[in-house]
């Protein structure tokens, strides 16, 4: 019998443009979900957050529409409560995109603009539907795609938790396959990048933490407006199903199987060192900003980075948001891109402290994203 492998990556960032970080999740297989909350600090990041705990605590030991349907209803109830009895704010509320995967069968529940996205033979196909204003649009045929991307009311949901009790999920069910892969989002993610790259993200990346980061960087690198959280999963373990057979072969091919194995791991070796010295970050040392080739950390013990130089930048002259990012590193795909970065926060310190501007603190600076748009909910 093969033996069922799930494995996933997650990660949820603040973004380069807002103070706080309204965006919650929850990845513990078989439940995994984001929520993005609405409201504010101090509302949307309680709205967010409740809705995940109550879900967590209400969902069903196997995968069922209805019933993980029934605990994201809990979830409504339970941001309403909240409100009522002054936790949060009144008015409070969040999305929830809930998803539950076992063996072959996966079931999604889903209110508000996250979305759940399936990775099917290569090809990226979105299971969930907007409950956005822009969305309604759109199957109006009343603006494109392109144009919801940069609307004025994009961030108008027109249907969340927290605001109607009698409020229910959409809900689907699908059968997912060896090489399927799934991702859950905020619309921060899918406000900067768009289904294109994702996709070919996905189809590139094959780890699913690995490509969790890489999306996430990758909105990061558009402009960051949003909040961004990012789940993706490998429902199926190819990697183990490998195993299963081999043990069925015999000696000879046992024999060449390890050998190919020794072979196809020298290969990844060498691949993550080049993709290594390909990218670079920056980071904040001795107070100042300084440029590294590389990696920020270590992978398996080994230290991927290397020196470049220290630039004239000063930490204390940017952001807040800026500045706790550069305490764990920001990551570019490329030496250029960090440089880029660079030149753009030179810029927003000059424009600060030119003549007639006072001494504020710089706007945020966008990473190297030349264009920030508008910040979208």
């Amino acid at each position: 019998m093969i033996k069922e492998v799930l494995s996933f990556g997650s990660r949820t960032d603040t973004g380069l443009v807002r103070e706080h970080n309204e965006d919650s999740l929850v990845a513990r297989p078989p439940l995994f979900a984001v929520a993005d909350g609405m409201g504010g600090h101090e509302a949307g990041e309680v709205a967010s957050e409740i809705a995940i705990e109550t879900l967590t605590a209400n969902t069903p030991a196997e995968p069922s529409a209805t019933e993980l349907g029934n605990a994201v209803i809990a979830a409504n109830h339970a941001v309403i409560a909240a409100a009522l009895e002054g936790v949060g704010k009144p008015g409070m509320g969040t999305t929830v995109t809930a998803a539950m995967v076992k063996g072959t069968k996966l079931v999604v529940a889903q209110v508000g603009d996250s979305r759940a996205y399936l990775l099917h033979e290569g090809s990226l196909q979105r299971i969930t539907r907007d409950h956005s204003y822009v969305a309604d649009l759109i199957e109006q045929g009343e603006i494109t795609e392109e144009e919801a991307r940069w609307h004025p009311q994009r961030s108008v949901i027109t249907r969340a938790l927290g605001g109607d009790e009698n409020m229910v999920p959409d809900l689907y069910e699908l059968t997912v396959g060896e090489g399927d892969r799934i991702l859950l989002c905020s619309d921060g993610l899918t406000g900067m990048v768009l289904d294109e790259r994702i996709e070919e993200i996905l189809v590139n990346t094959p780890d699913p933490q690995e490509a969790t980061d890489a999306l996430v960087n990758e909105a990061l690198q558009e402009g960051g407006h949003d909040n961004v959280t990012v789940i993706v999963i490998n429902p199926s373990g190819q990697d183990q199903l490998v195993v299963e057979k081999a043990v069925k072969r015999s000696k000879a091919s046992l024999i060449a199987f390890v050998i190919a194995f020794v072979i196809a791991i020298g290969a990844a070796v060498g691949g993550v060192y080049a993709y290594a010295r390909s990218s670079a970050y920056l980071v904040a040392e001795n107070e100042m900003v300084a440029v590294y080739r590389g990696l920020v950390g270590d992978i398996a013990g080994v230290h991927l980075s290397w020196y470049d130089h220290t630039t004239d930048v000063r930490v204390s002259d940017l952001p807040e948001n800026i500045q706790e990012r550069l305490d764990n590193g920001i990551t570019f795909q490329s030496l250029d891109k960090a440089n880029e970065a660079v030149d753009s926060y030179k810029a927003d310190i000059a424009a600060a402290k030119a003549p007639g501007n006072g001494t504020p603190a710089p706007g945020p600076a966008s990473g190297g994203a030349p264009d920030q748009g508008q910040p979208a909910q």
